[in-house]
């Protein structure tokens, strides 16, 4: 089990989720998901977040026994997604006397899930606002879009402690061990991908305090190294590369253009490419290839004609690319068409609705199954992709 301790009064009160499979419906889990909430006890009580529905039982579980029959006395919404904020209703009635944090936004979104009476239990906080608790103070910063309009984050003060909402998180369980980079960079285009303006705005806001610790909404706390996860979402947030290498990206209805796609890869490595990745969209998790494409500085699209367009499984890798703001990449085209090659062509329409694209040339056209010509073709490909690598 990982650590879940944050100091003498900050209690982690969440819990894991092992039986889930997708996550927000579309998104394989296969180690599950952590659903984090807190609780700061002092001269009053503030619950940071509440839990999805899955796991609320646990969670009541972890909150009476953290509590020891003390009340709550305010709950802080950072976020109205289902998956933290389902047990609001249930906990404002559990507690009549509590107040409820939230900004304009939120309590303007409030009644579209829940039907309850706030007019004299809303606290409604603004960018910069505090509120003492007693030995701990909270200020509020709003983080409209990171990555729902309504998105704030919690500063504690005393301990230097950033409550980041969905910020920071991954997917997994708690007591997952595996490398954060990975589940978190899947995590972060997947979910918040398309905000990296809002994102980078949080992080200038971030650069302001002493932060020693973040608590997010999934997945561990963080402790240590803190300049790392950090620099990740400056260079994610940037649409940046983060690692100098290539994948290809192949949909491929018979097996030929994988085929293709395999060559291509063994003729980029014996170039020297540093790092080259092959994911099979057909068969392979649609997020894994979408955190590739942001993960290296250069793409090699491979799929069959379909339709007098591309391939299926392309043209919703190619969706998913367009829709979280791809941008700030060499890109490499192959097709296949046995009688009417349409695939390079629809890529290309797509790709040039994305910005700073860089489309390298030979595109190539493959009729079928690969022959040698094709081979060459791709041998030029491969210089080109790779320039004075």
């Amino acid at each position: 089990m990982k650590d879940t301790t944050i100091t003498d009064n900050i209690i982690y009160i969440g819990a894991d989720d092992k039986e889930i499979r997708l996550f927000e419906s579309q998104y394989e889990v296969p180690n599950g998901m952590a659903y984090n909430s807190y609780l700061i006890k002092d001269e009053k009580n503030v619950i940071l977040d509440t839990i999805d529905k899955r796991v609320t039982n646990v969670w009541l579980e972890n909150l009476e026994k953290a509590l020891q029959g003390e009340k709550v006395d305010y709950l802080v919404v950072s976020h109205l997604e289902p998956d933290h904020a389902y047990n609001i209703g249930l906990l404002a009635e559990k507690y009549p006397s509590m107040k409820i944090i939230g900004n304009a936004i939120t309590f303007n979104m409030l009644p579209n899930f829940f039907d309850i009476d706030l007019s004299d239990r809303k606290v409604v906080v603004k960018e910069g606002d505090t509120l003492n608790i007693g030995k701990h103070s909270l200020q509020f910063f709003m983080a409209p879009m990171v990555h729902w309009p309504e998105v704030m984050v919690t500063y504690e003060q005393t301990e230097k402690i950033l409550f980041t909402a969905d910020g920071f998180g991954k997917f997994g369980t708690l007591d997952t061990e595996e490398d954060w980079d990975c589940e978190a960079r899947r995590y972060y285009f997947g979910i918040v991908g398309k905000y990296g303006a809002q994102v980078q705005a949080l992080l200038k806001k971030a650069e302001a305090l002493e932060i020693k610790m973040i608590c997010p909404l999934h997945g561990p706390i963080l402790k240590e190294n803190l300049d790392h996860y950090l620099e990740k979402y400056k260079i994610w947030s940037g649409y940046q590369a983060e690692d100098d290498g290539v994948l290809i990206a192949c949909a491929s209805i018979y097996g030929n253009t994988l085929k293709v796609a395999q060559k291509m890869k063994e003729l980029l490595e014996e170039k020297g490419a540093k790092k080259v990745v092959l994911t099979d969209l057909v068969k392979e998790d649609m997020a894994e290839a979408v955190e590739d494409a942001f993960r290296y500085d250069k793409v090699i699209l491979a799929a069959s004609s379909y339709n007098a367009g591309v391939f299926v499984p392309m043209e919703h890798f190619l969706y998913h690319l367009k829709a979280r703001n791809y941008q700030n990449r060499k890109i490499g085209l192959i097709e296949n068409g046995s009688w009417a090659p349409s695939a390079n062509k629809t890529m290309k329409n797509i790709l040039q609705e994305m910005k700073d694209i860089n489309i390298i040339e030979p595109s190539i056209t493959i009729q079928s199954t690969m022959k040698i010509e094709n081979i060459e073709q791709m041998k030029k490909l491969a210089d080109s992709m790779l320039g004075g690598e």
